[in-house]
């Protein structure tokens, strides 16, 4: 009989990882996720719940890209659709 060890994210209890480092990363993306729709909250009030949810997710799992694009490099937002449209 095997024993199998798997990580389940704090912020998404149904996620499971074969990781402990890929879990974390979840859970990182997640916290920033959260920070991103209560900015987005206070900036645009209009804005529904998963609304703000979907964004927030959206810019966590981009973050890369929208950080080099704060810094000067707004091309590199064109790499989020891109890589996206590659993966397809």
């Amino acid at each position: 009989m095997a024993v199998e060890v798997v990580y389940r994210s704090s912020r998404d209890p149904e996620r499971l990882f074969m990781d402990k480092a890929e879990a974390d990363r979840h859970d990182k993306m997640l916290e920033l996720a959260e920070s991103l729709a209560d900015v987005l909250q206070k900036a645009v009030p209009s804005l529904k719940e998963d609304q703000l949810e979907e964004i927030g997710i959206f810019m966590a799992k981009n973050r890369d890209a929208f950080a080099r694009a704060f810094k000067n490099q707004p091309d590199a937002l064109n790499e989020i659709f891109s890589e996206a449209a590659a993966e397809e």
